[in-house]
């Protein structure tokens, strides 16, 4: 049986705004933020969804609650969680390294390389869809949780850099144990 699964980046926080590296820490949704998971939630409205997981980062929990206005209890789990940037936690996004270091250079500083970031949201993923009553799924996660997942399932590089925006939700169908990428629905505004 066909399932559907969605998994949608959290809405614009406090260090999004100021450009700060966050990974496992965590800081408030700013009230654009607030906006674009209103829109976000627009697009649910005639979606069934019979259950409801996020990060336990706060950023997503209150994401996911606006999103659905608070309708139905849902679960945080940690494997849902960002990347774990170490030290650099908190830190300014000035201080990320060149793509060609970035896979494992946190593990120096006690953070995740992709991989490790990866194959927990995998494992995640798929622990959630293979439930048996899991018909009609949404996860709000991360950008780079769900760039991860997302590299599981499709050639990440198709898409457009825009792609992993705040409240962008990514719509994937499950089915004999794989995942399948269909689309990313891109309505919701960067900016004002």
């Amino acid at each position: 049986m066909k399932k559907i699964f969605y998994m949608m980046r959290h809405g614009q926080t406090l260090f999004n705004l100021r450009r700060k590296i966050q990974g496992w820490c965590d800081s408030p949704l700013t009230d654009f933020g607030i906006e674009q998971a209103k829109a976000a939630g627009e697009y649910f409205k005639d979606i069934e969804l019979d259950h409801l997981y996020c990060s336990t980062a706060e950023r997503c929990s209150d994401t996911l609650e606006i999103v659905t206005e608070n309708s139905m209890p849902y679960t945080r789990l940690k494997g849902l969680k960002e990347m774990n940037f170490g030290t650099f936690e908190g830190e300014s996004e000035d201080l990320n390294p060149d793509r060609e270091t970035f896979e494992t250079f946190f593990t120096k500083y006690g953070g995740e390389s992709r991989d490790m970031c990866r194959e927990r949201v995998v494992k995640t993923c798929h622990e959630i869809m293979q439930k048996e009553d899991h018909r009609y799924v949404l996860a709000v996660s991360h950008a780079g949780a769900c760039l991860r997942f997302l590299e599981h399932c499709y050639d990440a590089s198709k898409l457009p850099r825009n792609a992993f925006s705040n409240c962008a939700i990514f719509k994937y169908e499950y089915e004999d144990g794989k995942f399948t990428f269909v689309e990313v629905i891109q309505r919701v505004p960067e900016t004002l």
